[in-house]
């Protein structure tokens, strides 16, 4: 009857598929995810919209009216999708450093979630201030174009012009790894780089540059990251089967 009793309450502790399923392989995931949004916006907006080409603001009010339904999925999926999934990898990350760092990883926490939050109200935005824009031009082209004027730097400065909060999330997570020993060395130095290059987009005369190798080079962050990620969850996973 104990032993039944036992039995029981462990398998409430410990419930089936949290072994091949845990916060870790789900964090890969939620990471690899985030790489490839960034590299699916980039392709979109460079190659297939040439955004990069046009220069003033009826010419980009223009190309919205011409792109505007697959301009709102891709706003939809790079900034709220990029702003669900970010939380997720976000949780995981501090789940998995918080025991040697919990103060820095209860800060860093707290700078991803509202990188999250910041992420998804910029995309909110856009795809409204673009519906809105392409409902004018029909009836005002110039008040369209001003509307865009007014709206466009509210859009960048919180989810695309400023990457700040992102980058000290970045550089953060780096630096609780490293003291945690953590992920691998290299990918913890490596993610230094791209959060100072975030910070350093909040000056205006390095904006450009900073935000361009934030971007870019968090897309390998990404990829190292779920990569580690997912490989310490399936060590876990193997060593919880063994003790079964």
């Amino acid at each position: 009857m104990a032993s039944s009793t036992n039995q029981a309450v462990e398998s409430i502790e410990r419930p089936t598929g949290v072994s091949r399923w845990n916060y870790l392989r789900v964090g890969g995931l939620a990471a690899l995810t985030e790489a490839a949004i960034y590299v699916a916006g980039i392709a979109y907006f460079l190659v297939i919209l040439d955004f990069a080409s046009v220069t003033g603001a009826l010419q980009q009010v223009e190309l919205f009216v011409a792109n505007e339904t697959s301009l709102y999925a891709m706003y939809l999926l790079i900034y709220v999708i990029f702003g669900i999934v970010l939380v997720t990898l976000v949780l995981a990350l501090h789940e998995h450093l918080k025991a040697d760092a919990p103060m820095l990883m209860r800060a860093t926490t707290a700078f991803g979630l509202i990188w999250a939050g910041l992420v998804i109200a910029s995309g909110m935005i856009a795809s409204l201030a673009t519906g809105v824009v392409v409902d004018l031009y029909s009836t005002d082209p110039t008040q369209a174009t001003t509307v865009w004027l007014a709206v466009s730097p509210v859009i960048d400065g919180l989810g695309g012009g400023n990457e700040i909060i992102g980058g000290l999330w970045t550089l953060l997570v780096s630096v609780a790894a490293l003291r945690a020993r953590a992920l691998h060395r290299l990918v913890n130095y490596f993610g230094l780089v791209v959060g100072i290059a975030g910070i350093l987009s909040a000056i205006p005369a390095l904006g450009e540059i900073g935000g361009g190798i934030f971007g870019l080079t968090q897309i390998v962050w990404f990829v190292a990251l779920g990569v580690l990620l997912l490989g310490a969850g399936g060590r876990e996973a193997s060593t919880y089967l063994r003790e079964e």
